[in-house]
């Protein structure tokens, strides 16, 4: 289940939101976890103890209730709070921290941050964030392109020329997002984001002309910090079998699941003569027309089917 440190959460946020550590050093490798059973919108949220956040956070709402309590009162929230399983704890819009939060916070080694943001800014921030780094993940061998603003995902054996056509592609004017190592993450419900280890960002490798710089070669507009994935181009070997076995008409459509996001698949034959970078861009187009309700296959078949009724309607107008 992924899951990150406080720590990371600290130093990844730290100047975005102004973030100031004043409390609860013993906790910075407590763990924020990703939950199946809670979106990662209920990681982070306002001080809530019937549904209690990993993060929960102080604004001016709840240091006002929190101030307004009388001492004893005040000290019972607190014990129901620190009851439950905290990660962290934040206080938002530059507030003074409540009596006896900061002790509470050190003798349950609870980390305690502050902010001078306001809370639902900084609640915004963090939750894009975790969604992000808590995000399900795999990595796919192949070549990630923005392909005419279409996250293209290309697959394949090793040797069936995904580099060169990649490179094909970044000439006519597309975009590079990942060579060789893709990684996935699933950061919706049926979206998954492509993106480029550090290591790889901006190279691709070709064979004959090894490892070429994609943003130098070709400048800024060249490669892409990440996309997300619509579309997998498949290249498989022409042979006789695999072209008898293709279908045509295209009739099925045929789809991959990947962390179970079921994902557009497209098999390319590859041979001599074939233009394949003219292929993709097609079967891109194709996608965008279908997912606008134009279906090529579907209109050809109905064509044809009226063609068939008005021969048989000439040929008996009994």
């Amino acid at each position: 289940m992924p899951s990150i440190s406080v720590r990371r959460l600290y130093q990844d946020n730290v100047k975005k939101l102004d973030l100031v550590w004043v409390a609860g050093s013993s906790g910075t490798d407590n763990r924020i976890h990703a939950d199946q059973q809670r979106p990662t919108l209920a990681l982070v949220g306002h001080v809530n103890l019937i549904h209690p956040n990993s993060i929960q956070v102080f604004g001016l709402a709840e240091i006002q209730y929190l101030n307004g309590l009388g001492e004893t009162d005040a000290q019972r929230m607190l014990d129901q709070l620190f009851a439950l399983p905290i990660s962290a704890i934040i206080v938002a819009n530059d507030q003074p921290l409540p009596k006896g939060l900061r002790a509470q916070c050190e003798q349950h080694n609870v980390p305690l941050l502050t902010s001078s943001q306001p809370s639902p800014y900084l609640m915004d921030v963090m939750r894009i964030y975790l969604a992000r780094v808590l995000a399900a993940s795999t990595i796919m061998h192949g070549v990630f392109l923005d392909v005419l603003e279409v996250g293209v995902l290309i697959t394949g054996e090793s040797s069936m020329g995904k580099s060169e056509l990649a490179l094909d592609l970044i000439s006519r004017g597309h975009g590079l997002v990942a060579d060789d190592a893709v990684e996935l993450y699933r950061i919706g419900p049926e979206t998954l984001e492509g993106r480029c280890p550090d290591v790889l960002r901006d190279f691709l490798e070709v064979r004959g002309l090894g490892i070429l710089n994609i943003r130098a070669i070709f400048g800024e507009t060249a490669v892409r910090p990440k996309k997300v994935l619509k579309l997998i181009i498949h290249l498989v070997k022409a042979t006789d079998q695999s072209m008898r076995e293709l279908d045509r008409l295209n009739i099925q459509s045929e789809t991959q699941d990947i962390l179970d996001v079921a994902i557009r698949k497209v098999t390319l034959p590859v041979a001599a003569g074939r233009n394949l970078a003219v292929l993709v861009e097609a079967a891109v187009r194709n996608y965008i027309l279908q997912l606008r309700g134009i279906d090529s296959t579907r209109d050809f078949i109905e064509r044809q089917t009226r063609f068939l009724r008005e021969q048989e309607h000439a040929a008996d107008p009994d």
